[in-house]
This record gives C-alpha cells, sequence and structure tokens, in this order.
C-alpha cells in the first residue's frame, strides 16, 4: 500500500515542515503520495512534485481547502483514505488540527509528534515536556501520525512526480472563514529560521525587548522568540512563542536573553544545534543545557557584544 502526506502549504508555497514530515514518511518503507488541498495553489502542487522520494501529487482545490477549514480538508482525506496504510502530518497548526478528526472518523488511534521511526509500527515521541521518551507501536491497520518537524532532516528538491487532479465537492455545512488577521515581518519566519534569538520575562519590559532582542536579532539577521513568561507579560506577540505551548523549532544557533529555562521552554527548542544563554542567575536551569553560558546582566553583555559586531 502507500502513505499519504498532507502538504502545509499558503496556497503559494510549501512550507519548511511539510519536506521534514516527508522524510519521516517515507521511514515507513512505502511509497508516498503527496496531498495539497488548496485554491490557486498549482504552484504548490508543483513544488510538492519535485520532492525527492515522491511518487504522486494529488491535487485538490476548492475554497474551503483554501482558507484551511479542518471540516474540509479531513473530509477530503477520508474520501480517499481506502488507499492509504498511513496518513501522515507535520505537527503543525493545520496537521493538529486535521489528523484528530480524520483518526475519530475512522476510529484508530492517533500517534503525535513524532520525532523518531522505528519501524513499520513503530515510534518515539515525547512525553512529559519533553523529560523523557515514549516508544508506541500502534496495532490499527491505518496508522494517523503526525511528525515533529524539528526532528527530521527536510527532503530535497531532486523529482518529477506526476500531478493528478482530485474533484472535491464542498458540503452546504461547511463551516466558512469569517476572517484572518495575519502579522507580517521582514525577519526570517520562527519555525524555519538557522538563527533564533529569544527574550525571557528577565527584558522586564515590551522596549526593552524591542531594544535588546530584536535589535540584535535584526543585526544578525536571526528570527525573533520568547518564552511563555515574555508573552504573558506582553512582551511580545503569542506567534514569537518557543515552548511546549509555542513553537517547536531546532535552528543552527539559538540565543536566549534573560531566559530562566522553564522545562516547557526547553522542550521547545532543544534540538537547536547550538545554545547560546546570557542570563544573570548562576542557578538559571537553562545553562545546564547550554553549550555557552554567560552570567552576566544582559543589558550590559548585549551593547557590548553589538558593539563588537559592528567592528
Amino acid at each position: 500500500m502507500t502513505t499519504l502526506l498532507l502538504a502545509d502549504h499558503d496556497n503559494a508555497t510549501l512550507k519548511d515542515p511539510t519536506r521534514r514530515a516527508l522524510t519521516a514518511a517515507l521511514m515507513l518503507g512505502e511509497s508516498v503520495h503527496v496531498l495539497v488541498a488548496g485554491e490557486n495553489a498549482a504552484a504548490v502542487a508543483n513544488q510538492a512534485s519535485a520532492l525527492q522520494g515522491v511518487t504522486k501529487v494529488l491535487h485538490a482545490e476548492a475554497s474551503s481547502l483554501g482558507q484551511g477549514i479542518s471540516e474540509a480538508i479531513s473530509a477530503l482525506i477520508l474520501s480517499i483514505s481506502d488507499q492509504y496504510t498511513a496518513v501522515v502530518a507535520a505537527a503543525t497548526a493545520v496537521g493538529k488540527s486535521v489528523m484528530p478528526r480524520v483518526a475519530a472518523k475512522l476510529d484508530v488511534m492517533q500517534v503525535s509528534e513524532v520525532t523518531a521511526v522505528l519501524g513499520s509500527d513503530t515510534f518515539e515521541r515525547p512525553i512529559y515536556a519533553g523529560n523523557a521518551v515514549q516508544a508506541v507501536r500502534s496495532k490499527d491497520k491505518k496508522l494517523i501520525i503526525t511528525v515533529r518537524a524539528s526532528a527530521f532532516a527536510a527532503a530535497e528538491f531532486s523529482g518529477t512526480a506526476p500531478i493528478q487532479k482530485l474533484c472535491f465537492k464542498e458540503e452546504p455545512c461547511t463551516p466558512s472563514l469569517a476572517g484572518r488577521t495575519c502579522s507580517t515581518s521582514e525577519r526570517p519566519e520562527l519555525t524555519s529560521a538557522k538563527i533564533v534569538v529569544s527574550g525571557g520575562r528577565g527584558l522586564g519590559s515590551s522596549e526593552n525587548f524591542e531594544k535588546v532582542v530584536a535589535t540584535l536579532a535584526d543585526k544578525i539577521g536571526a528570527a525573533v522568540g520568547a518564552s511563555r513568561a515574555a508573552v504573558d507579560a506582553g512582551f511580545a506577540p503569542n506567534e514569537w512563542q518557543v515552548g511546549q505551548t509555542g513553537k517547536i523549532i531546532a535552528p543552527d544557533l539559538y540565543i536566549a536573553l534573560g531566559v530562566s529555562g522553564a522545562i516547557q521552554h526547553i522542550a521547545g527548542m532543544k534540538d537547536a544545534k547550538t545554545i547560546v544563554v546570557i542570563n544573570s542567575d548562576p542557578d538559571a536551569p537553562f545553562f545546564q543545557v547550554a553549550d555557552y553560558g554567560l552570567v552576566a546582566d544582559l543589558f550590559e553583555a548585549t551593547p557590548q557584544f553589538l558593539e563588537e559586531l559592528a567592528k
């Protein structure tokens, strides 16, 4: 049989987590079809067809699919699910919304946040905020899987898979999107950035967050992240939150300023290749996982770092 991979996209560009989820899907040992459900998303289908390891791209168009309505996308998946032994998606907002609906309708267990594929039916996933790793084996005939994208390398673009059009008829009761507010930024996207500068409660105010964290990030071409404490305090917007209840990332370099390093925060960035921490508290938990740690006042250390960069 075959594995179906749900593509995450914005109707124009295929998102990086899909490429990483493809790597996990290929480890199941079966051929992989990619489902592109959207509106005016032909460019995304073409990008998906170029991914190495993909044998076919299924392209469905409808207004509700383009709006990312989970009821519509799950209905589409269910209509073709008999052809597949596994349905895989990245554990993004789309995957987390669609896949539980599919699993419930099929009356099977969902395997969530997979970080390693041990076999065709056996997987590893983190539990207890990443403090433990659980190995699970599914006995269901059909696997429904979400993948923690940061745990897998991105598949390369070197394929030429055929694209097949799918007909999708929207149900009259399908919800419609009333509105969407999207933030725009010239900085790299947090989930795919190679460098991330994060700030915590130690910044003290939104003004300091912008002056210190954002300034450093812009200087080195990094994305901006934040701890939940900083977000709850109003220093940073929700979309910047890194952690168990925020975004899961794995940049090449992660710089934490004034972040104590609670378990929930570390769970969101522990796969970073290099971790740099600046904190005035020598007992901050973050120093236990840092590659480089500096016990110092961030308001003194960061300007000095910027001065050196300017040279």
